[in-house]
């Protein structure tokens, strides 16, 4: 198990003593990290945390972070994204890390650290608590909240991304739904588009109903080598909408390069969160 809670950004009165009196002796490398916070804080707008949840695992909520991350750069803000748990992946360098993916195609974090997005990372493709309980280790829920609260201060919107489905086991009291509750962000649900979607998607939204949570909104997602059908589709949406009473702001199809996705992406987004 590795643990990555970075400090990076965290300014002591020490230091803000330093920065604003010159003949006080500083560190020139703490010195720029103040400036970086200080001008983030400045610039940053102000936009509710999102939780990027699942009808499942492999649905392409990592695609859908990316794209939320294009795009509320885009519009001015300063992002943040976070990974509380990561599993099946050795560090937050493996090829199967998802940090790792989002800072290989998002330009304004190429040459950023993964490792300062995610909180708890095991070795195994397994549920949260069963890949820590095999390494020994504990996944506390305080470590994740003092994390998000961290990057709050600094960023916005801090999005964070869900490991599995919403009652994967965080660990032995926790599912990944009351991580969402516990965190207070705001969740848009990345579900599948084809067939049996409306099972799996009308299942999610009930169990965040149960729980007094609104979802901002649905996107499904077309990832697969062999699109779903047109008409599949489009029936997909009309059962969702009409037994969720939640619009379905769209269908992300294939990406060919996650570094430059295709225009007809973002309005997806934008029609959950407008143009800020």
């Amino acid at each position: 198990m590795l643990l990555y809670c970075s400090s990076q950004f965290q300014v002591s009165s020490r230091e803000r003593l330093q920065y604003f009196n010159p003949e006080y002796p500083v560190n020139p490398v703490k010195k720029s990290l103040f400036k970086k916070t200080e001008l983030l804080q400045k610039l940053k707008k102000q936009t509710d945390n999102i939780f990027v949840v699942g009808t499942d695992t492999g649905v392409g909520k990592t695609v859908l972070s990316l794209l939320l991350m294009q795009f509320f750069y885009a519009t001015g803000c300063i992002p943040f994204y976070i990974k509380p748990i990561q599993t099946g992946c050795s560090d937050p360098y493996d090829k199967d890390s998802d940090a790792g993916f989002i800072y290989k195609h998002v330009s304004q974090l190429t040459k950023e650290d993964p490792a300062d997005s995610i909180v708890y990372c095991f070795r195994e493709p397994k549920a949260p608590y069963f890949a820590s309980r095999n390494e020994g280790e504990h996944i506390d829920v305080r470590t994740i909240q003092n994390a998000l609260d961290k990057k709050s201060r600094i960023y916005s919107p801090v999005i964070i991304e869900a490991a599995g489905g919403l009652l994967v086991p965080v660990n032995e009291n926790t599912l990944m739904i009351d991580l969402v509750k516990m965190t207070g962000a705001k969740p848009i649900i990345a579900a599948r588009a084809g067939l049996g979607t409306i099972n799996h998607t009308l299942l999610t939204i009930e169990a965040l109903h149960k729980r007094d949570i609104q979802p901002a909104g649905i996107v499904f997602i077309d990832a697969g080598e062999k699109p779903a059908l047109q008409d599949m589709i489009s029936e997909n949406i009309e059962a969702v909408e009409s037994y969720s009473n939640i619009k379905v702001a769209g269908v992300i199809n294939r990406i060919k390069d996650f570094s430059n996705p295709e225009k007809q992406c973002y309005p997806t987004i934008e029609r959950i969160y407008g143009k800020i």
